[in-house]
């Protein structure tokens, strides 16, 4: 029920966006054109925002008879969590990670990279995919994917803006350009900054509770916090041709820690991740 009511306020929140631009850029007109983009990217983000991210990062369906030992791993676990199989996806890359998306455990997808598979041991392997099973398990997955798309529209439409502004000079065929050009300055600068935010607020305390999640359903918390820490080193050592609006999904940081403050990661560091892990593997639920 929670996260049926974040997925509400998010697809709003997009509708509210793209009005205010509307509005902002071509008055009522804009508004009209703005509420039925709206309404169209709402029923996208709904829908199919699952396959746009697998499709973003070229993933690749495996089946059973392709990828015998991943295949158990997820039955096992998902079959111990009382959930449909999931679709299995591999991503084309080196870089180690994972990710959860779809609109419900009942079409849920997990998607490993290929750099993930000869990195872990088969009990790391398992408690990652636990992790993300947790996901699934407490219907995050929609709301994570939603806020992605969210992101990717806010980023596209600053862009936009930006792009108009040089080329036109912003607020054209307006009354009042200077206060409309003080606006598009506002959402270009200000709307990606709580994008941003937005993701941070979804990610971070996700994270901790699919930690859990991850480490009651493989029962392998340190295998778990091995796994983390080798994912992490990873991603440092080879970054991800990843998108910053879709960065959250992943279970570490797909991107270059240098090019991104910790401060503002979408995701909570590592260190208190694995702190976290091993006080509940010793019994000390800090959760």
């Amino acid at each position: 029920m929670k996260n049926t009511l974040k997925t509400v306020f998010f697809m709003t929140l997009m509708m509210v966006l793209f009005l205010f631009i509307g509005n902002l850029i071509g008055g009522r007109t804009g508004l009209t054109y703005a509420f039925f983009f709206s309404l169209v990217m709402n029923f996208f983000a709904y829908w199919f925002s699952d396959k746009m991210v697998l499709r973003s990062y070229h993933a690749k369906e495996v089946t059973e008879a392709e990828a015998p030992k991943l295949y158990a791993i997820v039955h096992r676990l998902a079959a111990s969590a009382d959930i449909p199989m999931p679709k299995l996806y591999i991503v084309p890359t080196q870089t180690p990670n994972a990710f959860a998306t779809g609109r419900s455990p009942q079409h849920a997808a997990v998607a490993v990279t290929e750099g993930i598979l000869p990195m872990l041991s088969d009990d790391e392997l398992e408690a990652v995919i636990g992790h993300e099973l947790s996901h699934v398990i407490h219907r995050d997955i929609l709301v994570s994917t939603i806020v992605a798309t969210f992101a990717t529209a806010i980023a596209y439409t600053a862009q936009m803006l930006s792009w108009s502004m040089l080329f036109f000079g912003g607020g054209r065929g307006r009354d009042d350009d200077s206060s409309s050009l003080l606006g598009e300055l506002l959402v270009i600068i200000v709307a990606p900054i709580a994008a941003m935010l937005i993701q941070m607020a979804v990610s971070r305390s996700r994270e901790y509770k699919a930690d859990e999640g991850g480490a009651q359903l493989s029962r392998k918390p340190l295998s778990l916090a091995s796994a983390l820490r080798k994912l992490q080193a990873g991603a440092e050592r080879l970054p991800m041709q990843a998108s910053p609006s879709t960065a959250h999904l992943f279970i570490v940081n797909p991107l270059n820690a240098q090019r991104f403050a910790r401060l503002f990661s979408t995701h909570p560091p590592t260190e208190e991740r694995i702190a976290r892990l091993e006080a509940f593997a010793a019994g000390r639920d800090l959760y």
